[in-house]
């Protein structure tokens, strides 16, 4: 292990692979933090089989019990989402390409049991990297058991998406989590669960509130629209688009969305499909208003200072962007009622942009010495 200021190869394990801006975003995030302290940072470059994008509608349809009933469902459910899955992903991975350091492509935890990346840390990252996996519950993969007993284990902000486990499993990511050196998470609520393991856990931001309003802004590229509601959807909710529209036509404004789903085409909102991530920034920092269902979209409001509103998707990983908001006094921001007039009541950015601040400087200490092996 290298310690002082001596510069460290950082091997990151973190969910880079998903053909989503939060996804995104947060790895390249976390390769610039960890470059910020003087190091280098390596992204595994792991993509399960069930999960790339050639294959990912076939995973995702053995759970979807609308379209997995007979093989002539199937067939219609396959024609229609693969070609667009298949051009987003293309289109993800150029992405990757250009803006992170990959490893070798592993696929599965044999080959990286195999044949690990050389590394003097090896940290899991952040999102949802300790729960549900394909079809599985977990992937121990992101359990780092792919290294040895005397690697250094480190995890950033690492979330399990779902809390709601089972005392079986969770004595299973207790015996993997106890290999860790340091574990970090993003959401208080995560790092409770990991104490009532018996093991301890520090509370980080999320590698994308890590990065400034103005660091951010360099990541921006121009875009035409003016003055417009934004929409931001992850989750297959009515009530978003809903409301989106509602709220549009009350400030007598456009309604855009950004996605990298075309059939959200369809949905209320003239779609801005696949922009790059400085475009999808941008659109977001431009925006008059701001709806979203998703954990970065809400962080990218914070970071912006945008006034929003958050319409939660109860599937058992909403408490992410409920303990974000709760941290930064927001928590008012959650529709519960679409007869809200939640956006006509004013955000205290300056108090919040201080909260962001405190708790970034706080993290960059943590993960300073995480690295350095000084905790």
């Amino acid at each position: 292990m290298k310690g002082g200021n001596d510069i460290m190869k950082i091997s990151v394990i973190t969910r880079h692979a998903i053909s989503n801006y939060g996804s995104l975003l947060q790895t390249i995030a976390t390769k610039m933090i960890i470059e910020r302290l003087g190091h280098t940072c390596e992204i595994v470059d792991y993509i399960r089989k069930d999960e790339h994008y050639y294959h990912i509608d076939e995973t995702l349809l053995q759970n979807d019990a609308r379209w997995n009933g007979n093989r002539l469902s199937r067939m219609f459910y396959l024609m229609m989402k693969k070609p667009v899955t298949i051009l987003a992903g293309k289109k993800f991975e150029q992405m990757r390409k250009q803006y992170l350091k990959l490893s070798k492509r592993y696929t599965s935890i044999a080959e990286l049991s195999a044949n690990k990346p050389e590394a003097d840390v090896y940290m899991t990252g952040s999102d949802q990297v300790w729960g549900k996996i394909g079809n599985e519950k977990y992937d121990a993969a992101y359990f780092l058991t792919f290294t040895n007993e005397c690697d250094r284990k480190v995890a950033y902000a690492a979330s399990f998406g779902n809390l709601n486990i089972s005392v079986e499993t969770k004595e299973i990511f207790r015996k993997m989590l106890k290999r860790y050196s340091i574990i970090s998470t993003r959401e208080m609520e995560a790092a409770k669960l990991i104490e009532g393991m018996g093991l301890s856990a520090n509370y980080v931001s999320d590698p994308t509130l890590m990065l400034t309003a103005d660091e951010w802004s360099e990541f921006c590229s121009p875009i035409r629209a003016k003055k417009y509601v934004l929409v931001y959807q992850i989750h297959n909710d009515n009530r978003v688009g809903k409301y989106a529209l509602r709220v549009a036509k009350e400030k007598a404004l456009p309604l855009l969305r950004v996605s990298s789903m075309l059939h959200q085409i369809t949905r209320e909102g003239k779609i801005k499909l696949l922009p790059t991530p400085g475009k999808f920034l941008s659109y977001i920092k431009n925006a008059e208003y701001f709806i979203t269902d998703s954990f970065h979209g809400t962080a990218f409001a914070l970071i912006f200072n945008i006034p929003f509103v958050d319409i939660l998707y109860d599937n058992g990983t909403e408490g992410r962007i409920s303990d974000l908001l709760k941290q930064v006094g927001l928590s008012s921001r959650i529709l519960k009622d679409e007869n809200q007039s939640i956006l006509d009541e004013k955000i205290d950015f300056a108090h919040v942009n201080k909260i962001l601040e405190d708790n970034r400087a706080a993290s960059f200490e943590i993960l300073n010495s995480m690295l350095e092996d000084k905790i």
